[in-house]
């Protein structure tokens, strides 16, 4: 069997047929009644009785996708009728279909309630996304979906929780309330299956299971009908794409407000509006760090709590964590918050997890671009830059960068100008040294260095201005500094500075 089939790559049950339809056409396309005479005949050899034995139709639907319940002994009988025997090739297809099955029962999952968690985070800033919240979702915003996008560890969800609950004291909410963990960035699982989901908030609605249906067609459908005519809130929290949001929405439900969070940047839908949740502000970061550390605790010296804010990017995330370790380690002063230690606390206290989590939902190129990212000083940098450092085609480089930009691990600044968040770029670093060979690293270093060389040169009547602080500066170490450190890095064309590394 050739390695181009490779039944481990499928996911779920729809990817593992895709790769039995590669099989059938590997081995010669024979028809779905050979097919079927070849496992009536191992069958027959094996002593299972006559009864057992599969129609043809039955074999042919071995090829369908959307099938929920699969007879997995058909199935594997089906790859030794294509793989003629060969007990290798069938072991990885068993094992593929077994981590398939043992994934869509992991999918299958689900939590769902008929309200929103009691306890609520603190939320500090945000006033302005409150604002355009309750504009959308008050008293004439009935019918509207708002989508809080946005870098894992922004908050998301906090704010969320703060929407959902004003809305419910502010007595816009006379239905029910459905509420589902959907597991978008795969941290406790994989993404859950929205006919799952659907079966959930059916029963939470009414419905007994002996009439709730069997597709996610008609499980859709039922919902919508069910919320036609209520003031409910549906709020689906850290969704993965649109595939599964698509029929979780209340859809012509006119009355219903739905609330979701996600990292992805949601596209293809209609009756949407996306509010980006951006990181904090200098004086949102002080704040929150002074409420989870305590005022006590940061004292006086606001010039050290503003520079571990600035190196901290403003991330809610990592604010929180740095500020319960100054709460629980009072021997620390402030000084001693500074670059690595304080990067190394942030990542320790679950700024790794959360950011491994929305690497891991990224296509292998998009993957490995951000890992060679870490390379380039944190500083804004062009897609051509990019195609240098990847060794790719300007139009490959593009393309990852905006998957980044679309998974909200890279910000797109300018047309064809993108920086990293403080945060990704140290977690990048990170990744590079253990998924890339060194020889792999110095090649990509020579091929960006010389991309600024050339540019320089090609330039050399016109000087590239110097750099200058400017928002998101990073005093932190960068540990390729000494490659850099006679490269003049450029500014965009439309005027504006690029970032100090």
């Amino acid at each position: 069997m050739p390695q181009a089939l490779d039944p481990g790559r499928a996911r779920t049950m729809d990817e593992f047929i895709a790769e039995l339809r590669l099989l059938k056409a590997w081995a010669g396309n024979p028809s779905i009644t050979e097919i079927t005479r070849r496992v009536h005949t191992a069958w027959h050899k094996a002593g299972r009785p006559r009864s057992e034995w599969p129609a043809r139709s039955t074999v042919g639907n071995c090829f369908q996708v959307g099938r929920r319940r699969p007879n997995t002994d058909l199935l594997l009988a089906v790859v030794h009728a294509l793989v003629e025997g060969d007990e290798a090739s069938l072991s990885a297809w068993r094992q593929a279909l077994r981590a398939v099955l043992g994934e869509a029962e992991a999918a299958a999952q689900v939590s769902a309630y008929d309200r929103l968690p009691d306890t609520r985070p603190p939320l500090i800033g945000r006033a302005g996304l409150l604002r355009q919240a309750d504009a959308l979702l008050g008293a004439g915003g009935a019918g509207r979906a708002v989508v809080l996008e946005g870098m894992a560890g922004a908050g998301k969800s906090a704010l969320a929780f703060h929407i959902g609950h004003r809305l419910i004291a502010a007595g816009k909410i006379a239905g029910p309330v459905l509420f589902a963990q959907l597991r978008g960035c795969g941290v406790d699982g994989p993404a859950a299956d929205p006919t799952a989901v659907l079966e959930s908030f059916l029963r939470l609605l009414g419905v007994s299971g002996d009439r709730i249906p069997y597709g996610l067609d008609a499980r859709a459908a039922l919902y919508r009908q069910l919320l036609a005519d209520t003031q409910a809130l549906v709020m689906l929290d850290d969704v993965a794409d649109e595939d599964q949001l698509r029929p979780l929405l209340p859809g012509t439900a006119r009355t219903c407000r739905t609330v979701i969070t996600t990292r992805q940047t949601l596209r293809g839908l209609d009756g949407l509006t996306k509010l980006p949740v951006p990181t904090l502000s200098p004086d949102e970061s002080l704040e929150l760090l002074r409420t989870v550390a305590g005022a006590q605790r940061l004292g006086s010296d606001a010039a050290s709590a503003h520079r571990i804010t600035d190196l901290l990017g403003h991330h809610p995330l990592a604010l929180s964590i740095i500020g319960r370790h100054m709460r629980e380690h009072p021997a620390w002063a402030l000084a001693d918050y500074y670059r690595e230690p304080l990067t190394t606390l942030a990542m320790e206290g679950g700024a790794r997890a959360s950011l491994a989590a929305s690497d891991m939902q990224l296509p292998t190129g998009a993957r490995r671009l951000l890992r060679l990212l870490a390379l380039h000083p944190p500083h804004e940098l062009d897609v051509h830059a990019v195609a240098a450092l990847a060794d790719q085609p300007v139009a490959t480089a593009r393309r990852n960068l905006d998957t980044l930009a679309a998974a909200h691990l890279a910000e797109r600044t300018g047309p064809g100008w993108y920086r990293l968040h403080d945060l990704v770029h140290a977690y990048a670093e990170e990744r590079i040294c253990i998924d890339e060979p060194a020889s792999h690293i110095r090649q990509a270093l020579r091929r960006v260095l010389a991309h600024y060389e050339n540019r320089t040169a090609a330039n050399s009547s016109a000087p590239l201005p110097a750099r200058q602080p400017g928002r998101g500066a990073r005093p932190r170490r960068f540990k390729h500094a000494e490659a850099w450190a006679d490269v003049k890095l450029p500014s965009r064309p439309d005027g504006h500075q690029a970032l100090a590394a």
